[in-house]
């Protein structure tokens, strides 16, 4: 699971602890993976962290072989690492679009290209990659980060249609605006916008999108 270190990818690493998984915790910072691997293990839970860059491919290969090597196998990828970089098309730079680019797109790719093998050979997984409203309808001031989210469903009904024959099912899901971290950039006029436009009133929880991924991964979403 990558980006499990905080907010979404954090709850749902908890989550899927809870339920009997064993939870690879990936993310870049030592420290956040190490606390989040030690609240599973104090859960009575079992993980091990991975220090994972989505743009490098040998860091990934690193996490997928320490993944085997403990348990040998690999059943679930979240693909839950991203970033956003906004702006306005009129400002927004090339380094902005490359990284999130690079990030939510590549990164997505490169992750589910180094365990589908593994899978592969045991005729069974689950591809899990958030994908996000923005992917669906666009946002203001997000080229780079609509344009990444809407691949990642394209790219996603094309595992589906590649892999399912062999056991493993793919799946996106579209969350709305969801109150973590990454939203800590947006002025709070924007977040009450955002607050507005829902239904409900107010923005989703982790832990919310975290029961979402669960599911998915489930023998109850076989189909």
């Amino acid at each position: 699971m990558t980006g499990a270190a905080r907010g979404i990818g954090q709850a749902t690493a908890y989550k899927f602890a809870r339920e009997g998984a064993r939870v690879v915790v990936c993310d870049l910072t030592p420290e956040l993976i190490g606390e989040t691997v030690k609240t599973i293990r104090d859960g009575g839970g079992e993980a091990i962290g991975s220090i994972v860059d989505v743009r490098d491919m040998a860091t990934i290969r690193q996490m997928v072989e320490q993944a085997l090597e403990a348990w040998g196998r690999i059943d679930v990828l979240i693909n839950n690492a991203g970033i956003v970089k906004d702006a306005q098309l009129k400002n927004m730079t090339e380094e902005q679009f490359d990284l999130v680019v690079e990030i939510n797109l590549k990164g997505v790719y490169n992750c589910t290209r180094a365990v589908v093998e593994p899978m592969l050979a045991q005729q069974s997984g689950v591809l899990i990659s958030p994908s996000s409203v923005v992917g669906l309808y666009g946002n203001f001031g997000q080229t780079n980060y609509a344009a990444t989210k809407g691949a990642v469903i394209s790219m996603t009904k094309t595992w589906a249609k590649e892999l399912g024959r062999k056991g493993i099912r793919a799946n996106a899901i579209c969350p709305g605006f969801i109150g973590t971290t990454i939203l800590n950039s947006m002025p709070d006029r924007v977040l009450r916008a955002m607050e507005e436009r829902v239904p409900m009133g107010r923005l989703g929880r982790p832990e919310e999108i975290a029961a979402a991924f669960a599911f998915l991964a489930s023998a109850q979403a076989s189909y």
